[in-house]
């Protein structure tokens, strides 16, 4: 499914309110209270790889707020160029403003094109989806900005490629 198909779907999805319970849903615990602007910028940061690379979302990921580090899994080392678009495009995403909002949808209600391999075992049946307008969606149970604004001003400060691990760090600079 193209990514832009993928998106009208859910965003009708959300549109018609498919969660059709009248209670807020009981979900796995959630251990860690996540710094909400790093945690979304990571979310903007996993869809920009996955549309300039190709690869999957973080493999492994630490969010917090001094310094956070996400690794993907890629062929190659990113060229100085890449990593300079890949920041870019993630700050023109903040800029842009956008909503970040969830709904509450049973696992057959997600659509095969979401990745949900990186669920326990143990997961509820019952799933949280994060949309970060329509650049981005995926389960979640953290906490996150309102709008893409608040998130301040996303800066690589480092990068590091080896045996096909490619981890990016950054900060999150709050104006």
């Amino acid at each position: 499914m193209k990514k832009q198909t993928l998106f009208q779907l859910l965003y009708y999805l959300r549109k018609q309110n498919v969660n059709t319970m009248e209670t807020t849903p009981i979900l796995n615990a959630h251990n860690k209270a996540e710094f909400p602007p790093a945690h979304t910028a990571e979310h903007i940061l996993n869809q920009t790889m996955v549309c300039l690379f190709g690869c999957s979302r973080s493999r492994v990921n630490h969010i917090e707020r001094k310094k956070s580090k996400c690794n993907y899994d890629l062929p190659t080392c990113p060229t100085e160029e890449q990593i300079r678009r890949i920041e870019a495009e993630v700050n023109r995403i903040i800029a842009a403003d956008l909503p970040v909002t969830s709904s509450y949808v049973s696992r057959a209600e997600v659509p095969a094109c979401i990745d949900l391999s990186k669920l326990p075992a143990d997961a509820s049946p019952t799933l949280r989806l994060v949309y970060v307008g329509d650049y981005d969606v995926c389960p979640c149970l953290g906490a996150h900005v309102e709008r893409t604004s608040e998130i301040g001003h996303f800066r690589i400060s480092s990068t590091s490629f080896a045996d096909g691990n490619f981890r990016i760090v950054f900060r999150v600079e709050q104006q």
